[in-house]
């Protein structure tokens, strides 16, 4: 068994006027996870502990932790003091593997264990009440719902920002059978901070001198020839997870699929928050109407209109979303505040659970599509609150295709029609914003003008709008004579057949403002995308191909969204079979992305005529 470390002395944080003492938390195997717990004394008396999970360092601060537009990151001295001072304990604790924890780090799996025997542990303790609610954003989310499917019986409440899986397979590490590249660029990036590279300064200089941009030309990576292969833990997890295509055993570990452990999620209140640019938009949203339904205990929804985790901001990518877009000033004085208030509410410390709006989210839309003086288009938009999601007054509309490139409630009566392209997975479709986070230095989150330029990976001069590809089929309505509110999930049924036994198609929906003196070709603002693998149109489970030429009928879901296209606009949806550096490129072989070696070119077809009516379902409300 693993040698205890030394007990520690509290030390006084006499700025913060608080006491820290550094915990070593063991674990059902034995292995110990530092922490720190922050508390009013060095002898400090029962009361609720928060406790939060990171991986990043339980002391360093994080960009995602900002509470005011106006002001600095706090530290996580700071952020924790602030609660001390609101009646709270907090502890903050590395994950196993990383910082001062001891075990090895595989990404995202050992939370669940870990995290539950943590809870249990704080609760046990003299200076806790009985009560541990847990927060955090984004790992330390999903480390909230891996916890939660071990059933931790002193669990009681969970703030949850960006993240918390409902299906790692559905969103966040694949979508429609794809695999999300932004796994590729964490690990990189987390692999350079390892303790491994720590300690070993050539590991260290091995990353300086790798520019990860090249590497995504030479995928798939093999293990030993790929830029992790000094650090061999991240590189088998990574490669683990990408050669793990089909929805089998993999997927269903409690840790990455709470849909499938809802049933031993204590009942206890929760808060859901995400981004329409964030990539976790599916699992917050599928994670609120599960729990809204299956527990007595109430449940919250917050969407805004950021990026990951940057809800103190007024803008994503070049788009900006005027000032009522912060979350400070606006849903509440500061993010602290706001979390501190919703702990008050649901743990019975102050103010009614009751009396909290259900559904908080950002209808997008309402700006005048000029550029402001920071260089980004002015979109504007607004806060709404509802009981449910989607809204309440939302009804499901049919936009159907047509081959003349129109977008219309009505669909063709033709006998035969459609619209084919080649797809050369040597020549994928850039991807240009949407919701992506940790993908730099190679791709970034957030709202663009869809037409290339230099800061995108892919994009080649000319640099022409992505609608001019011969590859992407692009259907508009007429600019519309009045605003039309689009407010829920994101569906394309398509009726589809190709040259190849697999291959992709993508769907993304886009908001184009009419031209102006500052945007005199207008702007094509993309909203929400989806992809869909086609050998798993019968089932995720049972890959199965495509039979050349026939006609299949696939839905690709994309993210939900909420945005306002006001009159004049039009509403554009592009369809093609790559985004690529968010999604892995399909090869059209048939064979498994991580695997194979060749590549072919297929032609697409997606038909529209009377008997194959291929549409995309957006949840329409009358106009606010």
């Amino acid at each position: 068994m693993t040698q205890a470390p030394p007990v520690e002395s509290p030390e006084h944080i006499a700025d913060q006027q608080v006491w820290r003492q550094v915990l070593h938390i063991p674990v059902r195997d034995g292995i110990l996870l530092a922490a720190d717990l922050y508390a009013e004394g060095a002898d400090p008396s029962p009361r609720p502990v928060i406790l939060e999970r990171t991986p990043y360092g339980r002391r360093a601060p994080r960009e995602s932790d900002q509470s005011r537009h106006d002001e600095p990151v706090p530290s996580p001295e700071q952020t924790s003091a602030y609660f001390v001072r609101a009646g709270y304990h907090v502890v903050r604790q590395d994950c196993r593997g990383r910082g001062d924890s001891q075990g090895t780090f595989v990404k995202y799996l050992n939370e669940g264990p870990d995290g539950a025997d943590t809870v249990e542990w704080i609760a046990a303790q003299p200076w806790c009440d009985g009560q541990v609610a847990m927060m955090g954003v984004s790992y330390s989310a999903h480390a909230q719902t891996a916890a939660a499917a071990e059933a931790p019986g002193h669990l009681a409440a969970m703030f949850l920002d960006s993240g918390g899986f409902s299906s790692a397979y559905d969103a966040g590490m694949r979508m429609g059978g794809a695999f999300e590249l932004k796994q590729v660029t964490w690990a990189f990036r987390h692999g350079e901070e390892s303790p491994e590279a720590e300690r070993d300064p050539l590991i260290r200089a091995a990353f300086a001198r790798t520019d990860l941009r090249d590497w995504f030309s030479a995928m798939p990576w093999r293990a030993g020839t790929s830029p992790l292969r000094q650090v061999a833990d991240y590189e088998e997890y990574l490669l683990e997870q990408w050669r793990q295509d089909a929805f089998g055993a993999y997927w269903r570990q409690p840790a990455i699929y709470g849909r499938g452990s809802y049933a031993r999620f204590p009942d206890v209140p929760s808060l859901h928050m995400a981004s329409w640019y964030d990539p976790y938009v599916r699992s917050t949203i599928e994670n609120f109407t599960a729990l809204d339904r299956l527990k007595d205990s109430p449940a919250y929804l917050v969407m805004g209109p950021w990026t990951h985790g940057q809800r103190c901001v007024t803008y994503a990518g070049d788009v900006d979303f005027g000032p009522d877009a912060t979350l400070s000033d606006n849903l509440d004085a500061s993010y602290l505040a706001f979390r501190r208030r919703w702990f008050d509410a649901v743990l019975g410390r102050g103010g009614d659970p009751g009396a909290l709006p259900r559904v908080r989210y950002f209808l997008m839309g309402g700006g005048d599509g000029r550029r402001d003086e920071a260089g980004r288009m002015r979109h504007g938009g607004r806060w709404r609150t509802d009981s449910q999601w989607p809204p309440t007054a939302a009804r499901e509309t049919a936009f159907y295709l047509h081959t003349s490139g129109e977008l219309t409630t009505l669909p063709q009566d033709a006998r035969e029609a459609w619209v084919e392209y080649d797809f050369d997975p040597d020549d994928p479709v850039p991807t240009l914003g949407g919701q992506v986070t940790s993908g730099e230095p190679v791709m970034v989150g957030g709202a663009f003008d869809q037409v290339p330029d230099v800061r995108f990976h892919g994009a080649r001069e000319p640099y022409l709008p992505l609608n001019s590809r011969p590859d992407v089929i692009s259907l508009t309505t007429p600019p519309l004579t009045e605003p039309l509110t689009v407010t829920g999930p994101v569906t394309a049924r398509l009726f589809i057949s190709s040259s190849a036994p697999d291959t992709d198609f993508t769907v993304k929906l886009i908001d184009v403002h009419p031209p102006n003196e500052d945007y005199p070709h207008g702007f094509a603002m993309n909203l929400t995308e989806g992809i869909f693998r086609c050998r798993f149109h019968k089932s995720f489970e049972h890959p199965e191909p495509l039979s050349p030429g026939e006609v299949y009928e696939i839905r690709i879901p994309a993210p939900d969204t909420a945005n306002r296209f006001e009159a004049g606009h039009r509403l554009r949806v592009d369809i093609s079979s790559s985004d690529f550096p968010r999604f892995d490129v399909n090869s059209n072989t048939g064979e498994p992305e991580a695997l194979t070696r060749r590549k072919v070119v297929a032609t697409n077809r997606v038909h529209m005529d009377a008997a194959h009516p291929s549409a995309v379902l957006l949840w329409v409300r009358p106009d606010q």
